[in-house]
């Protein structure tokens, strides 16, 4: 009865992170994210304040300059006599110039619908829409650029007093926005001088809550790691009611859920381990005897009648396949248990080999191409083992004659020691080969008793890991299957298994 396996854990070893895993690490994507949402949460707000003050800035601008020229038209208007005259005119937009001289402002008049005074293309600095506008009674302003600056053309219809009757002058103006352009980029390089800093800044925190995202990481990691080498009373402290507080404590529920059942495998394991190696120690001696018996009565077979005989060879048949059957199992639960162990030696692999063959009387069954003097540190009784299961499964299921073929491949302290056996039958199915070295496993489900145990194979693989080696099974392009055995060839004064 074959144990319960329990799979084997690997546990990689721990590296120093390189320059290109630690950029693309947690922590460096959390300060990145983190510094990202400052910047543009900086950029934000800088970009909204210089959009408000830049408006509150310009509005005051032009609302200082639209009251105070209409401030002066009031007071100067009302000395001249309507209608006005050209001299009049030009005296009134000489006056209202002197006057602006706080506003830098450049006045110019019309009187129903005569040209600009003074006269001249001013289409560019008072726009086309801004005098229709006053043409129709609206006072109006715009900013504009003018070669590259900055200017506030602004436009007053006057009408008489008391009234709203136009008197059909109208009064423009155009004043530098320099200095408040200057303003505003100072606001600029204010918001941009203030941004940085609060950039740079924003990484302190952003480590600060890095290193508290990712310590429970840093944790899960090193409990994952102590599970997977085996510690599986490994736990994690719980601390907190966030979502890595619930990771900690749902890793805690699978460690101890991973911890029961493994011992409870564990626990059937080793019983199963225990009852084929007590079955087959109690069946050893009562088999011996039954060996004694069946041989003494198989000699005296040939003297009895024809139905006894047959009974008597039968039972002695099915006895050698119990005891065959109850020493496999007594070897395979040794290799359970761990207690099979390697005795190597200084041989002959050939030689090995051949007096495997000859031993069994298969040397006119078999075709063996061994060459002489390879010389390696193997264990001469396990390897007899591995060649004779392999020999025999070949001449059992396949057909003769069973090619045997040894050689060596690789060099230097790669070179590896390779043990082919090849038969001539219809091959193997492939979708049996990946379990043909499994425990009892039987190609033909319908082929329910043989001569073998059924764990021929699976003794071969076992003898051949404890050589540190591999065996694999194929199917040959011409037909037959092949069992290739991959050792490491150890020779003399070399690494001992």
């Amino acid at each position: 009865m074959p144990g319960l396996r329990m799979p084997s854990l690997h546990v990689p070893a721990l590296r120093r992170p390189s320059l290109r895993g630690v950029a693309a690490g947690l922590r460096a994507r959390l300060v990145v994210a983190f510094l990202l949402v400052a910047a543009l949460s900086a950029l934000t707000t800088a970009a909204l304040t210089f959009r408000e003050a830049r408006t509150a800035i310009l509005k005051r601008t032009q609302d200082t300059a639209i009251e105070a020229l209409r401030s002066q038209v009031n007071s100067q208007v009302p000395d001249y006599a309507f209608p006005l005259s050209a001299q009049a005119l030009q005296d009134l937009q000489h006056r209202l110039n002197a006057a602006g001289s706080a506003q830098r402002w450049t006045v110019y008049v019309r009187y129903r619908g005569s040209g600009l005074v003074p006269r001249g293309d001013h289409g560019r600095i008072i726009p086309r829409g801004v005098q229709e506008k006053v043409r129709s009674g609206i006072p109006a302003f715009q900013r504009l650029d003018s070669d590259g600056d900055p200017w506030l053309a602004i436009g007053l219809p006057v009408t008489y007093r008391g009234s709203s009757e136009a008197s059909g002058l109208e009064v423009y103006a155009q004043m530098p926005l320099r200095e408040d352009e200057a303003n505003v980029q100072a606001l600029v390089k204010a918001a941009q001088s203030g941004a940085l800093p609060a950039v740079a800044l924003a990484a302190v925190p952003a480590l600060i809550a890095a290193r508290g995202v990712l310590r429970p990481v840093r944790e899960l990691r090193r409990a994952s790691r102590k599970l997977a080498a085996g510690e599986l009373d490994t736990r994690l402290k719980v601390t907190g009611r966030d979502e890595l507080a619930d990771l900690s404590r749902t890793f805690n529920d699978m460690a101890e859920a991973l911890e029961e059942n493994v011992a409870e495998l564990r626990r059937m394991e080793a019983n199963s381990r225990r009852f084929a190696a007590d079955v087959s120690h109690e069946l050893r001696t009562p088999l011996a005897a039954m060996t004694a018996v069946v041989d003494v009565l198989d000699d005296d077979a040939d003297s009895l009648d024809p139905d006894t005989a047959y009974a008597v060879r039968l039972i002695s048949e099915e006895t050698g396949k119990l005891a065959r059957m109850v020493e496999d199992l007594m070897e395979i639960s040794r290799f359970d248990a761990g207690a099979a162990a390697l005795h190597v030696d200084e041989v002959d692999v050939c030689e090995t080999v051949r007096k495997t063959l000859q031993a069994r009387g298969w040397q006119d069954k078999v075709a063996a191409d061994l060459p002489e003097g390879l010389r390696a540190r193997l264990d001469p009784r396990r390897i007899d083992v591995v060649v004779a299961n392999l020999v025999g499964n070949a001449l059992k299921h396949g057909g003769e004659p069973v090619d045997v073929a040894v050689r060596v491949t690789g060099e230097g302290s790669g070179r590896r020691l390779l043990i082919e056996i090849a038969d001539r039958g219809r091959g193997i199915d492939p979708e049996v080969l990946p379990h043909v070295f499994e425990r009892f496993f039987k190609a033909d489900s319908a082929r329910a008793r043989s001569e073998g145990s059924g764990l021929g194979l699976a003794i071969t693989l076992e003898n051949v890991r404890l050589h540190e080696g591999t065996v694999r099974a194929a199917n040959r392009p011409g037909g037959g299957a092949v069992f290739t055995v991959d050792l490491p060839l150890r020779q003399c004064g070399g690494e001992a298994a």
